[in-house]
This record gives C-alpha cells, sequence and structure tokens, in this order.
C-alpha cells in the first residue's frame, strides 16, 4: 500500500471511529468529523450495547494500531493483574515500544515508530530492540542508535519537529529530545494517557465472548 493510500485509509477510518489517528488523519477529520460514505452526513440510527462494545474496542485497537490477537494477549494479562482490568489494559499497552516513541515525539505516528523499530535505529538500556511490541520497564532509557542518529527522521525529531503535532508528553517519561532519548520513569496511570476510550466498554465486549 502506497504512503497516500495509506494516509486515505487512516483519515476513513478516523471518521468511521469519531477520533483523529494521526496529525494527518486530524485535518481530515476537523473538514469532515462524519462517518464516510453516502449516508456519513445522515443521523445515525441508535446503536445496539454490542455495537456501542465494539466500536469502543475497534477505538483502542487503532489508536495503537496493534491486531485483535495482541489486544486479546494483552486484555487477558490485565485481567490476571491486580486492579481495574480496563485501567490494567490501557496501562500495557501504552508501554509498549513504538507507543513510547511516539509519546515522546521521537516519532510522528505509531507506523514510523515500528519502521525505526523493526530497522533496528533504537536501542533500550543500549541493546538494539526490533520488536515494536517489546514492553519498556520503568527505569528503562529508549533512545537511538548511534550510527542512525544523523538520519533525516531522527534529525527532525531531536529539532522538534513533531512535538506541536502530538499531545503533550505525559508525566510518567522523562524526554531529551535533542539526545533522542526517553526514560519510562514510573507505569503509566490510565488518567494520564492520551487516548479517547471508554475502557470500561471495552472490558465488557470481551467479558461477553
Amino acid at each position: 500500500m502506497s504512503t497516500k493510500s495509506r494516509t486515505r485509509s487512516k483519515t476513513k477510518l478516523s471518521r468511521a471511529l469519531g477520533i483523529p489517528l494521526t496529525p494527518k488523519a486530524a485535518k481530515g477529520f476537523e473538514k469532515r468529523p462524519y462517518p464516510p460514505g453516502e449516508h456519513g452526513r445522515t443521523k445515525r440510527k441508535t446503536d445496539s450495547d454490542y455495537a456501542v462494545r465494539l466500536r469502543e474496542k475497534q477505538r483502542l485497537r487503532a489508536q495503537y494500531g496493534i491486531r485483535e490477537a495482541q489486544l486479546r494477549i494483552a486484555f487477558n494479562e490485565a485481567r490476571r493483574t491486580e486492579g481495574l482490568t480496563g485501567e490494567n489494559l490501557v496501562e500495557l499497552l501504552e508501554m509498549r515500544l513504538d507507543a513510547i516513541l511516539v509519546r515522546a515525539a521521537i516519532a510522528r505516528t505509531t507506523a514510523q515508530a515500528r519502521q525505526m523499530i523493526v530497522h533496528r535505529h533504537i536501542i533500550v538500556d543500549g541493546q538494539r530492540v526490533d520488536r515494536p511490541s517489546f514492553r519498556v520497564k520503568p527505569g528503562q532509557l529508549v533512545g537511538v542508535h548511534q550510527r542512525s542518529e544523523g538520519m533525516e527522521p531522527f534529525q527532525v525529531a531531536a529539532a522538534g519537529g513533531h512535538v506541536d503535532l502530538l499531545p503533550k508528553t505525559p508525566a510518567y517519561l522523562e524526554v531529551e529530545l535533542d539526545k533522542l532519548q526517553v526514560r519510562l520513569v514510573r507505569r503509566p496511570k490510565r488518567a494520564e494517557v492520551p487516548v479517547t476510550c471508554e475502557v470500561q466498554l471495552v472490558v465488557e465486549y470481551y467479558a461477553a465472548r
């Protein structure tokens, strides 16, 4: 799929789910904040409880750009963890390496973060990591490999090129953007995570399956 097609599909998905998924999609969403298709502007019929829960689950999946199987695995772990399952779920997803790069404004989008990781440009505590789903632990330092720092995407990030396009850096991260480094200080709290989702509805969706 071309970059243009991916951008178009993200914009469509943003409109379908009612949330902007990328900075570019946000612009399109502002212009047309209704679902795509010929009936997009017309008032929707009242959704069933199942449809409401399903859409909330899809919203969460789309914001992290993960597959259904990955979300299900995270949900099962969240359910086994002490505390509220929905809050645990978001907190676990937020500690993914690709999510950390976006929150720190080292990457502009989740797709770009994944590309950086898969191409082995990213290090955690000095070791290369090539799995976007890698879970960063509190205290660990994420950075860019020395040989990759001069590449254009990282130079743009180090100059603060993405800062104004993304949500404010949350308090659970310590970011030194000029050094292309970010440390996870502690486990995130749901209230601090800039994700639009009624997590209890996601819990109810899976509980009913």
